[in-house]
């Protein structure tokens, strides 16, 4: 958010500093100890109950003394009242010194020793905010996440029992009750904590929800805290690997940003291009283009065609078009980048432009091209550099498509070489440049270095949380190569798996859920369990059909795999239905299936054969035996059973 708002209750007075946008208890803790010392105004005096060390100061009308009164004449009571007043504006005065000392600290350490002097003068319930606001500071420093974590919960228990003391008057904390919530979650996201933090983050967005319709608070004061939340439930699902879902909280996040920043902002631009990353990281990048697009345009409008950001834009609108398989677009767009970060002196960003470049290149069959652009970029690399291994690994690719397989070979093996230094430092770099070597020894048939690989990279991505989707996708493909080399039994635990995390990943109707499907039905088909496979297999037909539409060749696949395991379970009404379908589906690819059509219409003949022959046995053991009666026979000579079943 461009600007956060720190007006708690109306004992806050409004202030608005620049913040960034990521979470919003870095936000305010940053906001000026001016607003936070700033006295109590006419209108806010029914809330004298619930005010706050931090966002008021005492409104007491405070008694002077007469300089002609003798104030060591204590039996006189004139005089006994003057010393009693005294004390009580003694009183006043320290708590007020305490307070201004507290709200003037700069550095954590000052405000802890504040804190502590505070606490001999001030009840309990009178820190609540004063807890919330350390809290706040602790998180923006970012060094003590568990002490962040008390003074969080210190401050709820305070700020609920002084919610539930005033609701009967009305008086709401509704507004620092749900930052609190909020800083929590953030506090717990930090511990690594997922589960709790979801709770306190779905709890901050349902008061929240509850607030933005109330008119007791404004929509700037709102907003920010609510932008806060969505992003915080985005990054903790995100790291359960609920990615799905996260998204959506994203997307609410910008819809945020959308009603409280300029249409033209290069905050929104930046925010746009958050989503389309999100997008990409779960490869719709279909869904990721327009968000890309738009922030391609408010950087161009904002900053100019060779802006930092423009590049940044353009290098990302490659890697979807690269997904949309569109590769003279992103080779376009991917050239265009390298020239702006070239200019600007970028040259980390660059050598990974490059590197981009080369593998689009190799998508487009320029082989001999995307090796010498390689070639070029490796000699700017550290020999131990992540780079470097990224480079020797789409060398081999190109390599392997010209066939060259003993240079692709040797090439990864200066990769993994490199690697396998690195896997306690950077495991999720190694883990998913473990699965793109796996992926050339599988083109060149090494089917058991693939499969090593994928497995070690399994072992290392099943240590990161935020990494179940790929551990689901690693599964998935161990499983397959397994059902490919013939292990089908040992193949059946990784696809199941595989199936589960995929589904709490991304939804149980994403593709890819699809496709382990399909594959789970193919092993159980293949250790003749048919019912198994049936019901997998129509599971699968039913993703494919929505994630794909049912007339996708993946979804005809699907289809006439369903048929085949209704056939072996000898289902045959249901196996020629489904074989129809097939049949149908293929019709209306035109000439481009005409081979995979004339194969369909010649199995949906034999299952036909089938069926005939399968009722015809049916029938036959249903009816009883002919008697023994010769005389009946000779009359009758067409009505035995055994012509009818020859």
């Amino acid at each position: 958010m461009r600007r956060a708002s720190s007006k708690l209750l109306s004992h806050l007075q409004k202030s608005r500093t620049k913040t960034p946008v990521s979470y919003l208890s870095r936000d305010f803790a940053s906001t000026s100890d001016q607003s936070l010392a700033s006295p109590s105004k006419p209108h806010l005096e029914s809330c004298s109950k619930t005010k706050s060390l931090l966002f008021s100061r005492l409104n007491s009308h405070r008694l002077q003394t007469s300089p002609s009164q003798n104030l060591n004449t204590l039996a006189d009571p004139i005089a006994q009242n003057v010393a009693e007043m005294s004390s009580r504006q003694r009183k006043i005065k320290e708590r007020s010194d305490l307070e201004e000392a507290f709200e003037s600290a700069e550095s954590i350490d000052e405000m802890l020793k504040a804190f502590e002097d505070m606490e001999s003068c001030f009840d309990e319930k009178e820190l609540g905010l004063a807890c919330l606001k350390i809290g706040l500071k602790l998180d923006q420093e970012g060094k003590d996440p568990e002490k962040t974590l008390s003074f969080a919960q210190r401050a709820l228990r305070i700020l609920e029992d002084n919610e539930d003391s005033n609701s009967n008057s009305g008086s709401k904390l509704s507004l620092p009750f749900a930052m609190t919530l909020q800083l929590l979650g953030s506090s717990c996201f930090n511990l690594k904590r997922f589960s709790e933090s979801l709770g306190y983050l779905n709890r901050a967005n349902r008061v929240l929800n509850k607030l933005e319709g109330e008119s007791s608070y404004q929509a700037d004061d709102v907003l920010p805290i609510l932008h806060a939340v969505q992003f915080e439930l985005f990054n903790v699902k995100t790291a359960m690997g609920r990615r799905e879902e996260a998204l959506a909280h994203l997307r609410k996040a910008l819809e945020i940003k959308e009603k409280t920043l300029e249409e033209d902002s290069r905050e929104l631009g930046k925010a746009n291009r958050d989503v389309a990353e999100a997008y990409v990281a779960v490869l719709n990048f279909k869904e990721a283009l327009p968000f890309c697009l738009k922030a391609l345009e408010i950087h161009k409008t904002q900053l100019g065609h060779n802006s930092v950001e423009v590049a940044y834009d353009r290098r990302l609108l490659g890697v979807i078009y690269t997904g949309l398989e569109e590769h003279e677009k992103a080779l376009e767009q991917n050239q265009l980048s390298q020239r702006v970060l070239k200019k600007w002196g970028r040259s980390s960003d660059l050598l990974r432009a490059e590197i981009d470049a080369a593998n689009m290149q190799i998508a487009l069959g320029r082989y001999e091209e995307a090796v010498n652009t390689l070639k070029g970029v490796v000699q700017q690399t550290d020999k131990e550099s992540e780079d470097r291994a990224m480079i020797f690994t789409s060398m081999a690719k190109a390599l392997c498509n010209q066939d060259k397989f003993a240079d692709a070979k040797r090439c990864l093996e200066i990769a993994c070489g490199i690697l396998e230094k690195k896997e306690r430092s950077s495991p999720l770099v190694v883990a998913e440049a473990f699965m793109e070597i796996s992926m050339q020894y599988e083109a060149m048939n090494e089917f058991a270095t693939a499969i090593s690989l994928l497995k070690r990279a399994l072992i290392m991505l099943e240590k990161l949380p935020q990494e179940q989707h790929s551990v689901g996708s690693v599964s998935a493909r161990i499983g397959w190569l397994l059902l490919l080399t013939g292990k089908v039994e040992q193949a059946i635990p990784y696809l199941e798996d595989a199936a589960e995390r995929l589904k709490e990943s991304f939804g149980s109707k994403h593709f890819g859920v699809g496709y382990v499907y399909n594959n789970l039905g193919a092993a159980y088909l293949e250790l003749d369990r048919p019912q198994s496979a049936a019901q997998v297999f129509a599971y699968a037909k039913d993703i494919m059909d929505v994630s794909l539409g049912p007339h996708h060749m993946d979804s005809i696949e699907a289809c006439q795999n369903l048929s085949k395991a209704y056939a072996a379970m000898g289902s045959y009404p249901l196996a020629i239905n489904f074989q129809e379908k097939v049949v149908e589906g293929l019709e209306a690819h035109g000439p481009s299936a005409q081979e995979e059509l004339n194969e369909a219409i010649q199995v949906l003949e034999q299952l036909k054969e089938k069926a005939s022959t399968s009722v015809s046995e049916t029938l036959m053991s249903a009816l009883p035996l002919p008697q023994e009666d010769e005389g009946f026979s000779a009359k009758n000579p067409h009505s035995g059973i055994s012509a009818m079943g020859r």
